[in-house]
């Protein structure tokens, strides 16, 4: 299942969007497994060349449980965009609950070398719903 709208955030001039969809037969709701793929795409429209560094995932269960996922670039890769450029990619994240929540940020760096960070919005993760058994 996959949202009709993306989530959107705009940084100084990269706009960032993300698709989440859950991954129905990859889930195993009997063993707390709830699987997601992510995809994001991240849409430089200012001025000036930037790099991605860095990455910063905030994940929270349905029990307000976070998880923090840091580390550089993303899936492997450190893109460089060009105004005018953009870069797409699909990851994916598990949680033990059927729904949740993560956002964060991306670090980046001008061609000057200033660093800072664009928002990755935050978006919902949450499994369809499923049929009710009435004991």
């Amino acid at each position: 299942m996959r949202n009709s709208t993306p989530y959107l955030a705009n940084t100084r001039g990269i706009a960032v969007s993300v698709e989440p969809t859950y991954l129905e037969t990859r889930s195993s709701p009997e063993s707390s497994q709830y699987l997601w793929a992510y995809r994001v795409i991240i849409e430089n429209q200012g001025r000036e060349t930037v790099q991605l560094l860095s990455r910063h995932w905030m994940i929270t269960n349905a029990r307000g449980e976070l998880t923090e996922v840091k580390g550089p670039g993303v899936v492997g890769e450190q893109p460089i965009l060009k105004p005018g450029q953009r870069f797409e990619y699909t990851s994916g994240v598990s949680l033990n609950t059927p729904s949740g929540m993560m956002g964060g940020a991306y670090q980046m760096e001008s061609e000057g070398g200033e660093r800072f960070d664009i928002e990755i919005p935050t978006f919902s993760l949450d499994c369809p719903s499923q049929d009710l058994f009435l004991n």
